[in-house]
Protein backbone atom coordinates (compact mmCIF):
# COMPACT_ATOMS: atom_id res chain seq x y z
CA UNK A 1 0.00 0.00 0.00
CA UNK A 2 1.49 3.42 -0.97
CA UNK A 3 2.38 5.63 1.97
CA UNK A 4 1.87 9.34 2.45
CA UNK A 5 4.73 11.46 1.16
CA UNK A 6 6.10 14.83 2.16
CA UNK A 7 4.11 16.57 -0.56
CA UNK A 8 0.83 15.10 0.73
CA UNK A 9 1.03 17.21 3.90
CA UNK A 10 0.28 20.88 4.43
CA UNK A 11 3.59 21.81 6.01
CA UNK A 12 3.98 25.50 5.31
CA UNK A 13 5.23 27.32 8.39
CA UNK A 14 4.92 24.24 10.61
CA UNK A 15 7.31 22.81 13.17
CA UNK A 16 8.49 19.60 11.50
CA UNK A 17 10.37 16.82 13.28
CA UNK A 18 12.47 14.88 10.78
CA UNK A 19 14.02 11.51 11.61
CA UNK A 20 17.27 11.44 9.68
CA UNK A 21 20.13 8.98 9.73
CA UNK A 22 23.35 10.79 10.55
CA UNK A 23 25.12 7.67 11.80
CA UNK A 24 28.44 8.49 10.12
CA UNK A 25 32.09 7.90 11.06
CA UNK A 26 32.99 10.48 13.70
CA UNK A 27 36.12 9.16 15.39
CA UNK A 28 38.49 11.56 13.63
CA UNK A 29 36.34 14.68 13.69
CA UNK A 30 34.69 16.71 10.97
CA UNK A 31 37.39 15.90 8.39
CA UNK A 32 36.50 12.20 8.55
CA UNK A 33 32.78 12.97 8.38
CA UNK A 34 33.31 14.93 5.17
CA UNK A 35 34.76 11.81 3.54
CA UNK A 36 31.72 9.70 4.41
CA UNK A 37 28.81 12.10 4.31
CA UNK A 38 26.57 10.33 1.79
CA UNK A 39 23.84 10.06 4.41
CA UNK A 40 23.98 13.77 5.15
CA UNK A 41 23.92 14.71 1.48
CA UNK A 42 21.02 12.34 0.86
CA UNK A 43 18.82 14.28 3.33
CA UNK A 44 19.48 17.68 1.76
CA UNK A 45 16.52 17.58 -0.68
CA UNK A 46 14.05 17.04 2.18
CA UNK A 47 15.67 19.72 4.34
CA UNK A 48 15.76 22.18 1.44
CA UNK A 49 12.09 21.48 0.66
CA UNK A 50 11.19 22.30 4.26
CA UNK A 51 13.29 25.47 4.16
CA UNK A 52 11.42 26.57 1.04
CA UNK A 53 8.15 25.98 2.89
CA UNK A 54 9.21 28.30 5.74
CA UNK A 55 9.20 25.42 8.22
CA UNK A 56 10.93 25.22 11.57
CA UNK A 57 13.09 22.14 11.09
CA UNK A 58 13.92 19.82 13.98
CA UNK A 59 16.28 17.00 13.03
CA UNK A 60 16.76 13.89 15.15
CA UNK A 61 19.17 10.98 14.71
CA UNK A 62 21.20 8.37 16.52
CA UNK A 63 24.96 7.92 16.32
CA UNK A 64 26.73 4.70 17.14
CA UNK A 65 25.73 2.43 20.00
CA UNK A 66 25.97 4.35 23.25
CA UNK A 67 23.81 1.79 25.06
CA UNK A 68 21.29 4.20 26.51
CA UNK A 69 23.73 6.52 28.27
CA UNK A 70 25.65 9.64 27.33
CA UNK A 71 28.94 9.00 25.54
CA UNK A 72 30.84 12.22 24.87
CA UNK A 73 32.53 10.79 21.80
CA UNK A 74 29.11 10.05 20.25
CA UNK A 75 27.65 13.53 20.44
CA UNK A 76 26.14 14.78 17.18
CA UNK A 77 27.60 18.31 17.23
CA UNK A 78 30.41 17.55 14.71
CA UNK A 79 27.81 16.08 12.36
CA UNK A 80 25.65 19.18 12.75
CA UNK A 81 28.67 21.33 11.92
CA UNK A 82 29.24 19.35 8.73
CA UNK A 83 25.56 19.67 7.82
CA UNK A 84 25.76 23.43 8.30
CA UNK A 85 28.71 23.46 5.93
CA UNK A 86 26.76 21.49 3.31
CA UNK A 87 23.68 23.70 3.64
CA UNK A 88 25.54 26.98 3.85
CA UNK A 89 23.42 28.05 6.80
CA UNK A 90 23.48 27.64 10.60
CA UNK A 91 22.46 24.45 12.39
CA UNK A 92 21.90 24.74 16.13
CA UNK A 93 23.22 21.66 17.96
CA UNK A 94 21.35 20.94 21.19
CA UNK A 95 22.70 19.07 24.22
CA UNK A 96 19.74 16.67 24.55
CA UNK A 97 16.71 15.54 22.57
CA UNK A 98 13.93 15.98 25.17
CA UNK A 99 13.33 18.14 28.24
CA UNK A 100 12.43 21.73 29.17
CA UNK A 101 15.59 23.32 27.74
CA UNK A 102 14.99 21.60 24.39
CA UNK A 103 11.37 22.71 24.35
CA UNK A 104 12.42 26.31 25.07
CA UNK A 105 14.92 26.25 22.20
CA UNK A 106 12.27 24.96 19.83
CA UNK A 107 9.74 27.55 21.00
CA UNK A 108 12.26 30.25 20.12
CA UNK A 109 12.71 29.04 16.54
CA UNK A 110 11.95 31.25 13.57
CA UNK A 111 10.92 30.08 10.10
CA UNK A 112 13.72 28.30 8.23
CA UNK A 113 15.68 27.68 11.46
CA UNK A 114 17.31 24.26 11.78
CA UNK A 115 17.94 22.45 15.06
CA UNK A 116 19.73 19.12 15.49
CA UNK A 117 18.72 17.24 18.62
CA UNK A 118 21.30 15.24 20.53
CA UNK A 119 21.86 11.51 19.99
CA UNK A 120 18.52 9.73 20.50
CA UNK A 121 20.24 6.60 21.78
CA UNK A 122 21.58 8.42 24.82
CA UNK A 123 18.11 7.52 26.12
CA UNK A 124 17.40 3.78 26.55
CA UNK A 125 13.73 4.44 25.78
CA UNK A 126 14.57 5.09 22.13
CA UNK A 127 15.52 1.52 21.22
CA UNK A 128 12.76 0.14 23.46
CA UNK A 129 10.16 2.04 21.41
CA UNK A 130 8.89 3.50 24.67
CA UNK A 131 5.56 5.30 24.02
CA UNK A 132 6.24 7.99 26.63
CA UNK A 133 9.55 8.87 24.98
CA UNK A 134 7.89 8.88 21.56
CA UNK A 135 5.21 11.21 22.90
CA UNK A 136 7.85 13.54 24.37
CA UNK A 137 9.53 13.82 20.97
CA UNK A 138 6.21 14.35 19.24
CA UNK A 139 5.10 17.08 21.64
CA UNK A 140 7.72 19.44 20.23
CA UNK A 141 6.44 19.42 16.64
CA UNK A 142 3.37 19.70 14.45
CA UNK A 143 4.33 17.03 11.93
CA UNK A 144 6.72 14.06 11.61
CA UNK A 145 8.73 13.14 8.52
CA UNK A 146 10.48 9.77 8.30
CA UNK A 147 13.59 10.29 6.19
CA UNK A 148 15.94 7.73 7.75
CA UNK A 149 15.74 4.71 5.48
CA UNK A 150 18.83 3.18 7.07
CA UNK A 151 16.91 2.57 10.32
CA UNK A 152 13.52 1.82 8.79
CA UNK A 153 14.01 -1.83 9.74
CA UNK A 154 14.20 -0.86 13.44
CA UNK A 155 11.04 -0.52 15.55
CA UNK A 156 12.25 2.35 17.73
CA UNK A 157 10.46 5.31 19.32
CA UNK A 158 11.68 7.74 16.66
CA UNK A 159 10.87 5.44 13.72
CA UNK A 160 7.65 3.67 14.75
CA UNK A 161 6.21 4.90 18.05
CA UNK A 162 6.12 8.56 17.11
CA UNK A 163 3.61 7.93 14.33
CA UNK A 164 0.94 7.43 16.99
CA UNK A 165 1.18 11.06 18.04
CA UNK A 166 1.74 13.17 14.92
CA UNK A 167 0.55 13.44 11.32
CA UNK A 168 3.33 11.65 9.44
CA UNK A 169 4.76 10.98 6.01
CA UNK A 170 7.94 9.74 4.39
CA UNK A 171 10.55 12.23 3.26
CA UNK A 172 12.04 12.58 -0.20
CA UNK A 173 14.97 10.27 0.60
CA UNK A 174 12.78 7.43 1.88
CA UNK A 175 10.39 7.94 -1.02
CA UNK A 176 13.26 7.62 -3.50
CA UNK A 177 14.59 4.51 -1.75
CA UNK A 178 11.22 2.76 -1.80
CA UNK A 179 10.37 3.71 -5.37
CA UNK A 180 13.79 2.84 -6.80
CA UNK A 181 14.07 -0.56 -5.18
CA UNK A 182 10.40 -1.43 -5.69
CA UNK A 183 10.68 -0.74 -9.40
CA UNK A 184 13.81 -2.88 -9.70
CA UNK A 185 12.20 -5.75 -7.80
CA UNK A 186 8.62 -5.60 -9.07
CA UNK A 187 8.96 -4.54 -12.69
CA UNK A 188 12.59 -4.88 -13.81
CA UNK A 189 13.36 -4.31 -17.45
CA UNK A 190 15.00 -7.52 -18.71
CA UNK A 191 17.62 -8.82 -18.81
CA UNK A 192 17.60 -8.62 -14.99
CA UNK A 193 20.85 -9.33 -13.12
CA UNK A 194 21.77 -9.70 -9.47
CA UNK A 195 25.40 -9.16 -8.48
CA UNK A 196 25.95 -10.47 -4.96
CA UNK A 197 29.10 -10.46 -2.84
CA UNK A 198 30.11 -9.76 0.70
CA UNK A 199 31.28 -12.14 3.36
CA UNK A 200 28.49 -14.64 3.95
CA UNK A 201 25.97 -16.69 2.02
CA UNK A 202 23.72 -16.63 5.09
CA UNK A 203 23.36 -12.85 4.76
CA UNK A 204 21.95 -13.21 1.25
CA UNK A 205 19.81 -16.37 1.46
CA UNK A 206 16.50 -14.55 1.72
CA UNK A 207 17.47 -12.10 -1.03
CA UNK A 208 18.30 -14.99 -3.33
CA UNK A 209 15.06 -16.78 -2.53
CA UNK A 210 13.04 -13.61 -3.11
CA UNK A 211 14.47 -12.67 -6.50
CA UNK A 212 15.77 -15.89 -8.06
CA UNK A 213 12.74 -16.64 -10.22
CA UNK A 214 12.88 -13.12 -11.70
CA UNK A 215 16.54 -13.20 -12.76
CA UNK A 216 18.21 -13.67 -16.11
CA UNK A 217 21.76 -13.48 -14.68
CA UNK A 218 23.18 -14.30 -11.25
CA UNK A 219 26.73 -13.18 -10.41
CA UNK A 220 28.39 -14.31 -7.16
CA UNK A 221 31.67 -12.92 -5.85
CA UNK A 222 33.19 -11.90 -2.54
CA UNK A 223 33.54 -14.19 0.45
CA UNK A 224 30.20 -15.85 -0.28
CA UNK A 225 31.61 -17.21 -3.55
CA UNK A 226 33.89 -19.46 -1.48
CA UNK A 227 30.95 -21.53 -0.26
CA UNK A 228 29.39 -21.63 -3.75
CA UNK A 229 32.69 -22.74 -5.30
CA UNK A 230 33.11 -25.36 -2.61
CA UNK A 231 29.60 -26.65 -3.33
CA UNK A 232 30.75 -27.27 -6.92
CA UNK A 233 33.71 -29.38 -5.80
CA UNK A 234 36.48 -26.78 -5.86
CA UNK A 235 39.09 -26.64 -3.12
CA UNK A 236 39.08 -23.17 -1.57
CA UNK A 237 42.21 -23.28 0.57
CA UNK A 238 42.03 -21.83 4.07
CA UNK A 239 39.11 -19.53 3.21
CA UNK A 240 36.08 -19.63 5.46
CA UNK A 241 33.43 -22.05 4.22
CA UNK A 242 29.89 -21.89 5.56
CA UNK A 243 29.54 -25.65 5.81
CA UNK A 244 25.92 -25.44 6.83
CA UNK A 245 25.16 -23.52 3.62
CA UNK A 246 26.85 -25.82 1.09
CA UNK A 247 23.68 -27.78 0.36
CA UNK A 248 21.74 -24.54 -0.07
CA UNK A 249 24.37 -23.19 -2.47
CA UNK A 250 24.38 -26.38 -4.52
CA UNK A 251 20.58 -26.51 -4.66
CA UNK A 252 20.27 -22.85 -5.60
CA UNK A 253 22.73 -23.19 -8.47
CA UNK A 254 20.88 -26.28 -9.70
CA UNK A 255 17.56 -24.43 -9.57
CA UNK A 256 19.00 -21.44 -11.37
CA UNK A 257 20.48 -23.49 -14.17
CA UNK A 258 17.31 -25.57 -14.56
CA UNK A 259 15.35 -22.37 -15.24
CA UNK A 260 17.91 -21.04 -17.73
CA UNK A 261 19.35 -18.39 -15.43
CA UNK A 262 22.94 -17.66 -16.45
CA UNK A 263 25.08 -18.30 -13.36
CA UNK A 264 28.45 -16.55 -13.13
CA UNK A 265 31.01 -17.71 -10.55
CA UNK A 266 34.65 -16.57 -10.48
CA UNK A 267 36.99 -18.39 -12.85
CA UNK A 268 40.12 -16.97 -11.29
CA UNK A 269 40.78 -15.50 -7.85
CA UNK A 270 43.41 -13.50 -6.04
CA UNK A 271 44.85 -15.49 -3.14
CA UNK A 272 47.18 -14.58 -0.28
CA UNK A 273 49.24 -16.64 2.14
CA UNK A 274 47.72 -14.69 5.06
CA UNK A 275 44.42 -12.92 5.66
CA UNK A 276 46.11 -9.56 6.00
CA UNK A 277 46.28 -6.19 4.25
CA UNK A 278 49.95 -6.85 3.51
CA UNK A 279 50.63 -10.58 3.16
CA UNK A 280 54.09 -11.67 2.09
CA UNK A 281 52.79 -13.38 -1.04
CA UNK A 282 49.85 -12.67 -3.36
CA UNK A 283 49.00 -14.63 -6.51
CA UNK A 284 46.27 -14.87 -9.11
CA UNK A 285 45.23 -18.47 -9.74
CA UNK A 286 42.51 -20.47 -11.44
CA UNK A 287 39.73 -21.63 -9.11
CA UNK A 288 41.09 -25.13 -9.71
CA UNK A 289 44.52 -24.19 -8.29
CA UNK A 290 43.93 -22.49 -4.92
CA UNK A 291 46.79 -23.51 -2.59
CA UNK A 292 45.69 -25.49 0.45
CA UNK A 293 46.69 -23.01 3.15
CA UNK A 294 45.96 -19.78 1.26
CA UNK A 295 43.03 -17.38 1.40
CA UNK A 296 40.77 -16.23 -1.43
CA UNK A 297 40.79 -12.42 -1.14
CA UNK A 298 39.23 -11.15 -4.37
CA UNK A 299 37.96 -12.22 -7.74
CA UNK A 300 40.68 -12.18 -10.40
CA UNK A 301 40.97 -9.71 -13.25
CA UNK A 302 39.75 -12.26 -15.80
CA UNK A 303 36.62 -12.91 -13.72
CA UNK A 304 36.04 -9.19 -13.16
CA UNK A 305 36.20 -8.56 -16.89
CA UNK A 306 33.90 -11.51 -17.66
CA UNK A 307 31.43 -10.23 -15.06
CA UNK A 308 31.66 -6.74 -16.57
CA UNK A 309 30.96 -7.91 -20.12
CA UNK A 310 27.99 -10.01 -19.03
CA UNK A 311 26.58 -7.19 -16.88
CA UNK A 312 26.72 -4.89 -19.91
CA UNK A 313 23.95 -7.02 -21.45
CA UNK A 314 21.60 -6.30 -18.53
CA UNK A 315 18.99 -3.55 -18.36
CA UNK A 316 18.34 -3.86 -14.61
CA UNK A 317 21.07 -4.63 -12.07
CA UNK A 318 20.80 -5.06 -8.32
CA UNK A 319 24.20 -5.10 -6.61
CA UNK A 320 24.76 -5.97 -2.97
CA UNK A 321 28.21 -6.84 -1.62
CA UNK A 322 31.83 -6.18 -2.74
CA UNK A 323 33.69 -8.67 -4.90
CA UNK A 324 36.58 -9.04 -2.45
CA UNK A 325 38.03 -7.70 0.77
CA UNK A 326 37.55 -4.18 -0.55
CA UNK A 327 38.65 -2.45 2.66
CA UNK A 328 42.15 -3.83 2.02
CA UNK A 329 43.45 -1.84 -0.98
CA UNK A 330 45.42 -4.75 -2.44
CA UNK A 331 42.18 -6.70 -2.74
CA UNK A 332 39.89 -3.97 -4.04
CA UNK A 333 40.58 -4.38 -7.74
CA UNK A 334 37.76 -6.82 -8.55
CA UNK A 335 35.19 -4.50 -6.99
CA UNK A 336 36.77 -1.50 -8.71
CA UNK A 337 36.65 -3.09 -12.18
CA UNK A 338 33.06 -4.29 -11.85
CA UNK A 339 31.83 -1.06 -10.24
CA UNK A 340 33.43 1.05 -12.96
CA UNK A 341 31.84 -1.12 -15.65
CA UNK A 342 28.40 -0.76 -14.05
CA UNK A 343 28.87 2.98 -13.70
CA UNK A 344 29.74 3.27 -17.40
CA UNK A 345 26.51 1.62 -18.55
CA UNK A 346 23.93 3.75 -20.33
CA UNK A 347 20.28 2.89 -20.56
CA UNK A 348 20.43 0.50 -17.60
CA UNK A 349 18.89 0.81 -14.15
CA UNK A 350 21.54 0.16 -11.49
CA UNK A 351 20.44 -0.20 -7.88
CA UNK A 352 23.23 -0.49 -5.31
CA UNK A 353 22.57 -1.84 -1.80
CA UNK A 354 23.76 0.14 1.18
CA UNK A 355 26.43 -0.66 3.75
CA UNK A 356 29.80 -1.79 2.44
CA UNK A 357 28.61 -1.72 -1.19
CA UNK A 358 27.62 1.94 -0.95
CA UNK A 359 30.89 2.71 0.84
CA UNK A 360 32.82 1.10 -2.02
CA UNK A 361 30.90 3.06 -4.66
CA UNK A 362 31.43 6.29 -2.71
CA UNK A 363 35.15 5.60 -2.24
CA UNK A 364 35.49 5.00 -5.98
CA UNK A 365 33.75 8.28 -6.83
CA UNK A 366 30.95 6.52 -8.71
CA UNK A 367 27.91 7.69 -6.73
CA UNK A 368 26.65 9.90 -9.55
CA UNK A 369 26.95 7.13 -12.13
CA UNK A 370 24.50 4.73 -10.45
CA UNK A 371 20.72 5.03 -10.80
CA UNK A 372 20.30 4.62 -7.06
CA UNK A 373 22.68 3.99 -4.17
CA UNK A 374 20.86 3.03 -0.99
CA UNK A 375 21.71 4.74 2.29
CA UNK A 376 20.68 1.65 4.26
CA UNK A 377 22.69 -1.53 4.74
CA UNK A 378 20.44 -3.76 6.83
CA UNK A 379 17.31 -1.93 5.68
CA UNK A 380 18.06 -2.36 1.98
CA UNK A 381 18.91 -6.02 2.54
CA UNK A 382 15.61 -6.64 4.32
CA UNK A 383 13.73 -4.76 1.59
CA UNK A 384 15.38 -6.95 -1.06
CA UNK A 385 14.37 -9.96 1.02
CA UNK A 386 10.75 -8.91 0.63
CA UNK A 387 10.27 -8.04 4.29
CA UNK A 388 8.10 -5.23 5.61
CA UNK A 389 10.13 -2.47 7.25
CA UNK A 390 8.55 -1.31 10.54
CA UNK A 391 9.55 2.33 10.01
CA UNK A 392 7.72 2.34 6.67
CA UNK A 393 4.75 0.18 7.69
CA UNK A 394 4.01 2.53 10.61
CA UNK A 395 3.48 5.49 8.26
CA UNK A 396 -0.12 6.30 7.24
CA UNK A 397 -1.37 5.01 3.89
CA UNK A 398 -1.80 7.52 1.09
Amino acid sequence: MPKKTLTDLNISGKKVLVRVDFNVPIEQGIEAISDYDQRLRATLPTIQYLINQDCKIILCSHLGRPGGSVKEELRLAPVGDRLANLLGMPVLNLADCVGPEIESAIDAMASKDIILLENLRFHPEEEKNDPNFAEQLASMADLFIMDAFAVAHRAHASTVGINEFLPSAMGLLVQQEIESMSQALDSPEPPFAALLGGAKVSDKILVLENILNKLDHLFIGGGMSVTFLNSQGYSTGASNIEKDRIDFARDLLDRARSTNISVHLPEDVIVANAFSPNPSDIQTVSISDVPASWYIMDIGRKSAEIFSRALAESKTIIWNGPMGVFEMPKFSHGTRIVATAIGDLTGSTTVVGGGSTAEAVEALGLMGKMSHVSTGGGASLEFLEGKDLPGISALPDA
